[in-house]
C-alpha cells in the first residue's frame, strides 16, 4: 500500500500532470507536494483548495447528509474545476476513521485525460496509507 510520496509520484505519471499534492481540508496544510502548483506556491494551493473542499463537504445543498464524512446521505467523492487550459481535481480520501485528507491534481487540459485522471485518482485514494 503506497504512502503519500508514492501516491504523488504515481499521480505525476498521468498524462498531462503538472502538479499534485495531498492536503488536509480542515487545516489547509499540504502533507506532501510534487511538481508545479498554480501560482507557483504549493502551500497556497493546498490552503485554497482546502477551502473549496470544506465548502463542498459542509454544504447542506451540495452534499446533503454528508456532514463532513457522516454516514447516511450523499457524500462528496471528488471535485473538478475546469479552466481554459487545465483541470484541477480534488479526490477525498475515505478511511475507517474520519479522514480530512484529499488528493489534488493539476492536469493540463490539452495533454491530459480527465476521465482517466478521475479513475486513477480514485484508485490512489483507495490505496493511500496515511500515518
Amino acid at each position: 500500500m503506497p504512502g503519500i510520496d508514492e501516491s504523488l509520484l504515481e499521480a505525476m505519471r498521468l498524462p498531462g500532470a503538472r502538479g499534485a499534492l495531498v492536503a488536509d481540508w480542515i487545516s489547509g496544510l499540504a502533507l506532501g507536494a510534487v511538481g508545479e502548483a498554480p501560482g507557483g506556491d504549493a502551500e497556497a494551493t493546498a490552503a485554497e483548495t482546502a477551502e473549496l473542499a470544506r465548502l463542498a463537504l459542509e454544504s447542506p445543498t451540495l452534499a446533503p447528509g454528508s456532514g463532513g464524512g457522516a454516514s447516511g446521505g450523499t457524500t462528496v467523492e471528488d471535485l473538478i474545476l475546469t479552466t481554459a487550459d487545465a483541470y484541477q481535481l480534488l479526490r477525498l480520501v475515505v478511511t475507517p476513521f474520519d479522514s480530512t485528507v484529499f488528493l489534488y491534481l493539476w492536469l493540463d487540459r490539452r495533454d491530459g485525460n480527465l476521465a482517466l485522471a478521475r479513475i486513477r485518482l480514485a484508485e490512489m485514494a483507495d490505496r493511500l496509507v496515511l500515518g
